[in-house]
């Protein structure tokens, strides 16, 4: 038995979420992530040993540090061009990982090593991605 195929294409996905909860993610997710990036960052540093108000701070800097570049990288980096696009978002998250390490207690080369690591893995993917959901001028392809 045949069936008609349908007639209008294919549709885009509706937009499930409305205006306020879009907001609420632009700014709800960088704070998650600097809370947990400071703990994180906190935790590395103190090693096992006791939690001091000095580390305590140090978590609450590192987090306050890590939700305003991400902020700032979320807001401005977009309208880069794309090698440029990819190179902030990938360059952010090489040092996010770069100084996490460095916490740990390792050498500065093998923090280094690692945060460049990351930054060319992640610059790749980044730019794959915009370059296969952009035209010739830059603009995203809907």
């Amino acid at each position: 038995m045949a069936h008609a195929a349908p007639a209008g294409g294919f549709a885009r996905t509706p937009d499930v979420f409305d205006a306020k909860v879009h907001t609420a993610a632009r700014y709800g997710i960088p704070v998650v992530l600097g809370l947990v990036y400071g703990y994180w960052a906190a935790a590395n540093r103190r090693d096992g040993g006791p939690i001091t108000g000095w580390n305590v701070l140090f978590g609450c800097v590192t987090a306050i540090a890590f939700i305003v570049l991400c902020i700032a990288v979320a807001t401005f980096a977009p309208l880069l061009k794309r090698e440029l696009h990819s190179a902030v978002k990938s360059g952010f998250a090489g040092a996010a990982v770069g100084f996490l390490y460095s916490q740990t207690g390792e050498s500065v080369l093998r923090s280094t090593a690692l945060a460049l690591a990351v930054a060319a893995g992640i610059f790749v993917v980044f730019f794959y991605r915009y370059y296969t959901h952009e035209d010739g001028e830059g603009n995203r392809i809907r």
